[in-house]
């Protein structure tokens, strides 16, 4: 016996396993295609009383529940970067510019032995 003798023997097996593959996975795709499905451009069926009344009931519900939300103070996610919201405080001042006082020079060690290195050469 060869090799292909083998092989040959063995198609008909194969096919059939190939094709209950095909069979298996065709499956979900048919039940997917369902016939009492509304199709594009068709009219909306005719609600029954009980549907529109529930309809109905549940679109106060909704507009119930957004009463219940408390108001939402507005957020400013550069306040931070900004500061303590100083922005709108100066706005409402009149525009009278007073002068700050100049702020002191602060003496670092750093900034010491840098002279003084700097004066020995």
């Amino acid at each position: 016996m060869t090799i292909l003798s083998l092989f040959f023997r063995r198609v008909p097996g194969l096919v059939a396993l190939i094709a209950s593959v095909a069979v298996v996975m065709a499956l979900p795709a048919s039940a997917q295609q369902q016939q009492n499905m509304q199709k594009y451009g068709e009219p909306d069926k005719e609600k029954t009383p009980a549907e529109k009344a529930a309809e109905k009931e549940a679109q106060k519900a909704y507009e119930r529940s957004l009463g219940n939300i408390p108001a939402q103070k507005t957020t400013d996610p550069w306040g931070i970067a900004r500061g303590d919201t100083a922005a709108p405080k100066d706005a409402a001042k009149p525009a009278t510019k007073t002068a700050s006082p100049k702020p002191k020079a602060k003496n670092n060690a750093m900034t010491d032995t840098k002279t003084d290195s700097a004066a020995k050469q």
